[in-house]
């Protein structure tokens, strides 16, 4: 039951980043879900190398939505030069 509930707030997480970089992205509802739940997992690393966060503390939204940002500005700039090689 934690693995769904992990997807669904990944999914959240993943739409809301999306929508504060609005563009065309390759992938679909996965891959939303994957930059959701990767996202936080890189806001509550981000946050605790910040001193935000304990260590057993999880990313809160806000910063969850803010790795998930990060990572989809990484992601499209990967995906931009691979098309460019191509």
């Amino acid at each position: 039951m934690h693995l769904i509930g992990m997807l669904i707030i990944g999914l959240v997480i993943g739409a809301v980043a999306k929508l504060l970089m609005p563009g065309r992205d390759p992938g679909g509802i996965f891959i939303t879900m994957l930059l959701g739940v990767a996202g936080a997992m890189f806001g509550g690393w981000l946050g605790r190398a910040m001193g935000l966060y304990g260590p057993d503390e999880s990313a809160g939204f806000i910063m969850s939505v803010v790795g998930a940002v990060i990572l989809l500005f990484l992601y499209r700039l990967l995906m931009g030069r691979r098309r460019a090689i191509a």
